[in-house]
Formats: structure tokens, C-alpha cells, sequence
């Protein structure tokens, strides 16, 4: 385990392998990330829909991303990704002979999150009157069965995309990106604090830094070999 001074000493050593430009874009992002909306993925199946979800998750400015396995296993399909992966956290609720929803839910609340689940029904709220005052972690169900009964049952509140069609559902990854378009600029246009703490901050460029040279654990090895003789 490196301690975070140390992790602030191997950050300004990476900084020399990257360049300048390079260097601005991760702090130009850093500087808007936010953990104040996550988004959940309950038993997601198809491979391509849970990228795509991740990708415009990254794309809009958040950094975790929760993964509920409990029938289905979450794989990452790179050509849809991207790449995003490699700039967020994704969190994976995958415990055997476990209720993964309830366990998340769990984490989430002890983090300070609202639960809200989307479901087509009549009783949930538009995603346009959903309320920002709290950090928000908005459940996306399955592509066949969609959001199960324990975490519509147990969210703090259920949430619908208003449609005008025949065709009762959206694919996942368009219902994340529409749930993300509609609340993230309500909270970046509010005065509510959505950025990172001093310590996310200071972690994730150093994580970020980190992913960004070649060969970090040759580098990072060498400096920490070079601190120690000192």
C-alpha cells in the first residue's frame, strides 16, 4: 500500500513523462468529474449495452459506475468501450449466494446516495422532475425483464423516461444516456458542491498519471527504490 504522500511525490515524478498538453486535458477532466450521480446496472447480459452505458457514463463526467451480478456476468466489450473503462471505477456487486441488489443498495446508501429505478410504469416520476438535493444512483434493469421486484420495491423512488410511441422500452444504453442528459446539467448549472474531494483529486491524478506513461510499475519500482536509499 503507498501512502498518499507518497502517491503525490509519484505523481510529480510521472508528470515528466507526459506532456504538457496531455497533462491539461487530465486535469481539464479531473476538474469535472463527479461522484454525485452513479449509475447502477442491475444483471445486464449483453455485453454491448453495459459498454455503452459505461462509455457515455464516462463521456459525462462520471467516475463509478456499479455492476449488480446476480444471474448475469458483466463482460467488457472493448470496441464498444473505447477505452472508457480506463478512466472510471467500476464497481462490481458479484458476492455468491448473495442478494447483489440489496448489497448495493447498502453501499450506496452508506455513501449518501438516493436511490431512484427506472421502470416504463405509470407510478414513477419523468426523469425531469427527479429532485437534485441529494446525490442520485438512478437503476437501469436487464434487457429482458428489466428492473427486478426487490429494487423496485426497495428504491427510494422509481423514475420514467416519458415516450410517445407503441414500443413500451428504450435500450439500455440510450435510457442511460437520456437519465444523464436530463440530471447532469441541472447539477453542474446548480451551486450544489458535486466535485471531487482534495483526496479523490489527488488519488485519481495519481491513478491517472499513472495510466498515462509506459511501463508505470518499472517507474514507479524505480522511484520507490530511490526514496528508500535516500
Amino acid at each position: 500500500m503507498i501512502a498518499m504522500d507518497q502517491k503525490v511525490l509519484l505523481t510529480n515524478y510521472f508528470s515528466q513523462f507526459i506532456s504538457e498538453p496531455r497533462k491539461k486535458t487530465i486535469e481539464k477532466v479531473l476538474a469535472l468529474r463527479t461522484k454525485y450521480v452513479t449509475i447502477v446496472l442491475e444483471d445486464i447480459f449483453q455485453s454491448q449495452n453495459g459498454s455503452a452505458v459505461i462509455r457515455t457514463c464516462e463521456c459525462m463526467g462520471l467516475h463509478e459506475i456499479h455492476i449488480i451480478e446476480n444471474q448475469s456476468h458483466y463482460d467488457l466489450n472493448t470496441k464498444v468501450l473505447k477505452g472508457a473503462n480506463k478512466w472510471m471505477n467500476l464497481i462490481k456487486h458479484d458476492s455468491k449466494g448473495q442478494n447483489n441488489t440489496e448489497l448495493c443498495f447498502n453501499h450506496l446508501r452508506e455513501n449518501g446516495y438516493k436511490i431512484v429505478a427506472t421502470d416504463p410504469g405509470e407510478a414513477g416520476i419523468s426523469i425531469e422532475e427527479i429532485p437534485i438535493d441529494q446525490k442520485i444512483a438512478i437503476l437501469l434493469g436487464n434487457e429482458l425483464s428489466g428492473t427486478s421486484n426487490y429494487a423496485l420495491s426497495n428504491a427510494d423512488a422509481t423514475v420514467k423516461i416519458p415516450m410517445y410511441g407503441f414500443t413500451e422500452s428504450l435500450n439500455i444504453s440510450v435510457s442511460a444516456a437520456i437519465c444523464l442528459h436530463t440530471v447532469i446539467p441541472k447539477i453542474r448549472n446548480s451551486d450544489l458542491l458535486i466535485g471531487l474531494s482534495e483526496e479523490e483529486t489527488t488519488q485519481i491524478r495519481y491513478e491517472w498519471y499513472r495510466k498515462a506513461i509506459r511501463k508505470p510499475d518499472v517507474v514507479e519500482k524505480d522511484f520507490l527504490a530511490n526514496q528508500s536509499r535516500k
